[in-house]
């Protein structure tokens, strides 16, 4: 049986899928979303300090280096650092 995009289970079949759906609608059955993934919180925590901490280590010309870098990426721009 298909997934939907939080993991619920939905049917393959058309007609079936809207079914499911005008029941989720009208209250008849719950929507399910299967099992939330937990995440560990200490590597949360430790993950938005990551990119502050390694820009304060860093030179300016380093970090200048890298968005210029980024930039030529993001842009599309055919010159070369």
């Amino acid at each position: 049986m298909p997934t939907g995009p939080k993991g619920e289970k939905r049917p393959a079949d058309v007609i079936g899928n809207a079914v499911k759906v005008m029941k989720i609608l009208t209250g008849e059955e719950p929507e399910d979303y299967g099992d939330a993934h937990a995440k560990n919180q200490a590597a949360a925590e430790l993950g938005r300090k990551g990119g502050k901490k390694r820009a304060e280590s860093m030179t300016p010309e380093r970090r200048a280096e890298i968005a210029k870098k980024a930039a030529v990426k993001r842009w599309g721009g055919s010159k070369q650092l």
